[in-house]
């Protein structure tokens, strides 16, 4: 009984109702003649009452529900979740759905209305967009049924709470994975050109030819067939191919309700899997005081499900990164020459030259990409019209941060720092395409 009444609410018009019988009895105290009018309608509203809620308590389980989850949720990207709901009685019913969604999405008035007819199925569904990567609760759904007269609703509490976790974008790396074969990526020029030459990449055994080195005599070729065979090799055009993500404070400004770090994870994980499928190795190491969360770099079956365990994890420690470290790590970790893509940001000149000595040496033995953002808030600023000197003094400033950007990226390619700076929403295909021309160039 109990638990039959905290499950029990009252609505709007009961209370109305019974406003109006409290002024029936305060006239029929003036007027005698409707003394007994009064107890009539309290009577025959309590009997409505109590016949709506026979209505919606004598069935145990007069509704049922079921919510489809994805397995993991995708940084940033709008996910479906699904609500199945059934209803077992035999007349309509309305219906107000509150899903206990995770509190990192802040939906504090969170509702469904809906409408069932007797014995009907319905579907409805709605979007959840995560902004940060961990684990996201739901509780359970709570639905309060009332029947055609409004008076009581029953409240159901169905399902159980349930943990989905939430990985750097998956989505946004199977989209970008078709870049490979869209020809719009593949600008003239930029295709790989693989040619004969002296690496340890075998082809095929071929007869020898007076202009071949004698080094490469396949000398059980030829002794099977009494003829001189020599081993054919081609240029190899696999490279070693490093994402290093910057944890600094710089990267937790926050662009739509992500941050810049975790842009940055996004990317290298679409990066990655388009490094995996052109046969290069793929690595990933992220800096701050020191080097860490280092993938060593390879092409093996996991590689990619190994780098995505690291992005999962990665947090800001709200420090100045020691580059310094990076560049010893470089020096001593990395003996092989390799494309380098570094995620940072640089806001000012002055912040740049606190590194550029590490970038420089850096670059100087592997090819740097140096990836830093647009301001996209300074961005719309400078482009505005000004209405007053307020807004007069906010373009000027604006546009100075603005142009300091410029005299970053034009400091960095002065040094032979190969550069991306982009806005954040775009960076996954700025860093994709720009992979893509340096491995056609074969700059490695």
């Amino acid at each position: 009984m109990l638990k039959t009444l905290k499950n029990t609410y009252l609505l709007p018009r009961v209370y109305y109702a019974l406003i109006a019988i409290i002024c029936l009895f305060v006239l029929s105290f003036f007027i005698p003649a409707l003394q007994w009018v009064p107890f009539v309608v309290l009577i025959g509203f309590t009997a409505l009452i109590s016949w709506d809620a026979y209505k919606l308590f004598a069935i145990k389980h007069g509704l049922e529900v079921k919510r489809e989850l994805p397995l993991k949720f995708s940084n940033s990207d709008a996910t479906c979740i699904v609500l199945k709901l059934q209803s077992r009685y035999n007349f309509k019913t309305q219906l107000r759905v509150i899903d206990e969604i995770p509190v990192e999405f802040q939906k504090r008035d969170f509702k469904i209305h809906l409408t069932l007819e007797k014995n009907q199925n319905k579907k409805t569904s709605y979007l959840l967009r995560p902004t940060r990567r961990g684990i996201y609760n739901f509780g359970k759904v709570r639905v309060f049924v009332s029947s055609s007269l409004q008076l009581i609703q029953r409240r159901y509490s169905l399902l159980e709470p349930v943990d989905i976790s939430c990985y750097p974008s998956f989505i946004q790396m199977k989209k970008y994975s078709s870049l490979l074969v869209n020809k719009h990526m593949r600008k003239p020029g930029n295709n790989v050109i693989r040619s004969l030459g002296n690496s340890l990449e075998f082809e095929q055994i071929r007869p020898y030819d007076t202009n071949d080195d004698l080094r490469w005599v396949n000398w059980k070729a030829t002794a099977k067939t009494q003829s001189l065979m020599v081993n054919q090799y081609q240029d190899s055009t696999t490279q070693n191919v490093y994402c290093i993500l910057d944890k600094s404070r710089a990267m937790q400004m926050s662009f739509q309700g992500l941050s810049l770090l975790d842009y940055g994870i996004n990317s290298t994980l679409a990066l990655s899997n388009i490094v995996l499928k052109q046969k290069d190795n793929i690595g990933f190491l992220s800096i701050s005081q020191t080097v860490q969360d280092v993938v060593a770099c390879q092409n093996k079956t996991g590689q990619l499900s190994k780098i995505n365990e690291r992005l999962y994890n990665l947090t800001t420690n709200f420090q100045q990164s020691d580059f310094g470290a990076l560049y010893q790590y470089a020096k001593t970790k990395i003996t092989r020459k390799s494309l380098l893509i570094l995620f940072t940001n640089f806001e000012s000149m002055s912040s740049l030259n606190t590194q550029l000595p590490y970038l420089r040496n850096i670059a100087k033995k592997h090819a740097l990409v140096v990836v830093f953002f647009e301001n996209t808030l300074l961005e719309d600023i400078a482009g505005s019209k000004p209405k007053n000197i307020d807004e007069i003094v906010d373009k000027i400033l604006a546009e100075k941060f603005t142009f300091e950007k410029r005299l970053i990226q034009q400091e960095l390619i002065r040094y032979g720092i190969f550069t991306i700076l982009t806005k954040p929403q775009n960076l996954s295909i700025d860093v994709i395409q720009k992979y893509i021309q340096l491995k056609a160039k074969a700059i490695l």
